[in-house]
Parts: C-alpha cells; structure tokens; sequence
C-alpha cells in the first residue's frame, strides 16, 4: 500500500463551464488551471487537521561585477555557522545560482571568479521553508557587513531602465527555477498574464509611435522572435507610457522569466494607473513567482478591490493559494466574497473551499462542514468539476470511509480521465478495501499520466526562451514593497 500527499501539476477541471459563466467573450478563461491544483493538501488526519509539505529551504540570486554585468562561473562557497559542511557551487552563463534542499541556519556566502581579484561576501539566515534571493555584487574590496536581503533589495527605476535584456537562453540554462510545482503555477500565471494583453484596449491608435512599437512587438512574439519584441514594448513605453504599452513590456519580461524586471515594470505601471486592477493582477503574478507569496496576495487583493466583479484577480489568488506552502493574508476573505458575487460559479466555489481547507484548524468541524457544502455545490454547478470530487474523496478517506472515497474519486476520473491524481487515490482507497489487483490498475495508470504530462510540460518549456539581462547601476536587486 502507498499514501502520499496530494500532486501539484494537474489541470482544474472546474474552469470551463465557470468561466463561461462570469465572461462568455473571454475565450482565454477556458483554459483550465494547468499544474496548480493538488499543491495544497491534503491528506486530513481524524482530527481535521490540514497537512501540508513546505517547499525547500534554499537560496538563490546573481552574482554582477560593479558595471553591473553577470559573471558566469563564478564560484559561491557557502558555511554554515556551527556547521563543519562546507558547499560550492557555481554560476551560470547568466550570473545565477541556485542552493536547495539547506537546513535552516546562518550562512556565509563568499563569491569570487577565478582569475580576477575581486570578492562579495554575506551573510544571511534562513528559516525553515525560506526562499531566500541575493544579488553579490564582485567588489575589490571585501564587504563584510552581514547584510540582509532585505537591506539590499529594491530596484530603482526611472526613464532609463537598470537593465537590459541582452539574450535568450534555453529555460535549462537559467537558474532560480524553484520546486516544480510553484514553477509550474508561475509558468501558467505568466501564460494567463499574457493573455490579458488583448484586454483594456479599444482597438484604435491613440499614440502612433507608441502604439505602432506595440503592435510591432506582438508581431516578433507571434514570429518567434521575443528579444526583437521585448525591444519593441520597451519603445512602446519610452514613446508613450501608457497602461497598455506598460503592461505589455511586463507580460513579455513575466513570460520569458525576466521575473524581478517584470515585477518593476508592473510595480511602476501601477503607480501610474493606480486605478489599472490587471496592472496589480500581473504585478501579483510576477511576485509570486519571484517566491513573494505574501506581497503577491497583497496585490491580488488589492486589484480585486479596485475590481470586485472582475473574475482575473480572484483566479490568480486561488492559484497562488493552492500553491503556496502556507495560507496567505487577504485571500480567503476575497474568495468568499468571489462566491457571494457568483454563487453559480463553480470555480468560486471550489477555491473558496480550497483556501477554507488550508486555514483549517484541528477540530473545527464546521469548516470542515463548509468546505463540503462549497466542494459539493461545485460538483452540482459542473459535473466535470474533478478536482472537487478529488476534494471530497479525500475528506471521505480522511474520515475511513474508503467505499465513499473510491466513489468520489471514480466520479473524478469520469469527469477527467487524465486526472492522474484521482488514478492514484482511488489505488490507495481499493487497496485500502483488499482490491489489490484494481489498486494495482490504478497506480499504473497513475504513472503513465503523470510520465506524459512530464513530458508535456517539459516540451512547453523549451518552446518558451528565457530572456537573459544585463544589469546596470548600482540597484538591480529583488523587488521590494
């Protein structure tokens, strides 16, 4: 017999019909949630407490030269205080790095390249679960002021940007990707960010060679050619700031991984369109897959706000909730009020019984009576819901009633058969009840899914080049509030 938390990776199965619901026009809602769903929970023990796993412990970041240029092959020699281990590592052909699976503890963090004579040198302390980002910066001098993230963050910006996208890559050549299942609900925000280009605009040229750099750069993104486009959205913005030309630079930074540059123009396009709720949407999106979870909520709920009966912003929390290691100021309130707005929504109300379940506490049982009604009434408002009927198997195994659980998973792989999440719980729930062979059939047809979807997601990633950037000035760091 085999248990395990629940998969990040599968497709939401709730979003066609809702989404058609809240906006028939908006083809590009029908697109399902790809890879977010089962990041969340899930097994609940008897006591109704929710389990989750944290993401883990790391730290990444950039090493630059004081011209602010990356230097690749740089070597990162990393201590641990009171620790004898000692870890190196390297950069890559874009000055990045990358350190998982860290204990928590305090580091030193000392980054030279061979050959010439300059050093950086931190120190930082990491929590349990903390993704911490660095920029070194390669100075003659030795710095040896233990410096925080924090007190080094900020990237200034004004008419001329700190850096410059110089390159594409290959996504395997770039570091920073994080665990696979925020990459991939990062991957599939930045997809939908793009998609809300095509929105806010009326269709005529308001500044001619604003707007003709816009289009031009559309064009190179259909063509295959996203360095020549984000080029273009650059001028777009240099010969008419406007909130579209702003959002459409940033979405093409956000697409193409370019995450901190894209989080600072969508950060200064909202301080010019205070009033722009898919300014803050996309601003919400970039953070998130920088790994600031709480201030990409904050920004979510702010553009839900600005927007209450805009369905964009709402989407993009419940997504982020699901796969975020912990629950996240702001979202479940906003989610309830998604629900109270479109009660007919079955999308409303499977995220709003999501997030209920991630804030769960050890014996509320009327929570756990709420998330059933809400993962219920979702089922009833769309048959092919089938990340709710996994939901409901699981409160059912959680309870033992293991004849419920496979019924609910069964309706699950009815609803989707490629749901290799319900193939794998409905193994465990008939190996539970002495159906090993069936348990057997299932785990297979759990591994054959999951194998090809592997490969799928493997296949987007490749088709999306990531940008690499030069940085310049003296900033060039995370964004910070």
């Amino acid at each position: 017999m085999r248990d395990r938390q629940s998969e990040p990776g599968n497709a939401l199965k709730c979003l066609h019909t809702s989404q058609r619901q809240a906006r028939p026009n908006s083809t590009w809602r029908e697109k399902t949630f790809l890879h977010a769903a089962l990041g969340l929970l899930t097994l609940l023990s008897t006591s109704g407490l929710a389990q989750t796993s944290s993401p883990p412990t790391g730290i990444q970041g950039s090493v630059i030269n004081e011209a602010g240029k990356a230097v690749a092959g740089a070597i990162i020699d990393v201590d641990q205080e009171g620790s004898s281990k000692h870890l190196e590592t390297k950069t890559d052909s874009s000055g990045a790095f990358q350190l998982t699976h860290l204990p928590a503890g305090r580091y030193t963090l000392t980054a030279a390249r061979p050959g010439q004579g300059s050093i950086a040198h931190v120190v930082v302390t990491v929590g349990e679960g903390d993704q911490q980002h660095l920029l070194l910066t390669l100075s003659a001098q030795s710095n040896d002021s233990k410096t925080s993230p924090a007190a080094t963050a900020g990237m200034e910006f004004s008419d001329t940007p700190s850096f410059t996208v110089a390159g594409v890559t290959d996504w395997t050549a770039v570091g920073g990707h994080g665990s696979d299942s925020t990459l991939r609900t990062s991957e599939d925000l930045a997809r939908e960010t793009a998609a809300l280009k095509a929105q806010g605009s009326d269709g005529h040229l308001k500044n001619k060679d604003g707007d003709l750099h816009r289009l031009a750069g559309a064009a190179a993104e259909k063509q295959g050619d996203p360095l020549a486009a984000v080029r273009e959205y650059q001028h777009a913005v240099q010969d008419d700031p406007s909130e579209a030309n702003y959002f459409a630079w940033g979405s093409e930074l956000l697409l193409h991984r370019a995450l901190w540059q894209a989080a600072e123009v969508f950060r200064n396009g909202a301080k010019m369109y205070p009033a722009s709720s898919r300014m803050l949407t996309a601003l919400g999106a970039a953070l998130f897959a920088s790994d600031l979870y709480d201030e990409a909520a904050a920004h979510l709920c702010a553009a839900s706000d600005l927007a209450p009966s805009d369905t964009e912003p709402y989407l993009f929390m419940g997504k982020i909730e699901i796969a975020s290691p912990s629950p996240l100021p702001c979202v479940a309130p906003k989610l309830g009020r998604f629900v109270e707005q479109q009660p007919q929504n079955a999308t409303a109300n499977y995220l709003y019984a999501m997030s209920l379940l991630k804030e769960q506490r050890a014996g509320d049982t009327s929570r756990t009576d709420k998330v059933k009604e809400l993962l219920a009434k979702a089922v009833a408002l769309d048959p092919k819901c089938a990340d709710a009927y996994v939901q409901l198997g699981i409160l059912s195994a959680a309870a033992h009633d293991y004849e419920q659980a496979a019924a609910f998973y069964s309706k699950a792989i009815a609803a989707d058969p490629q749901s290799g999440e319900a193939h794998y719980r409905l193994g465990v729930a008939d190996d539970r009840l002495g159906k090993s062979e069936q348990a057997k059939m299932e785990f297979a047809a759990h591994e054959e899914i999951e194998k090809r979807k592997a490969a799928e997601v493997e296949q987007q990633r490749r088709e999306i080049k990531q940008f690499q950037v030069e940085l310049h000035g003296p900033q060039t760091h995370a964004p910070s509030q």
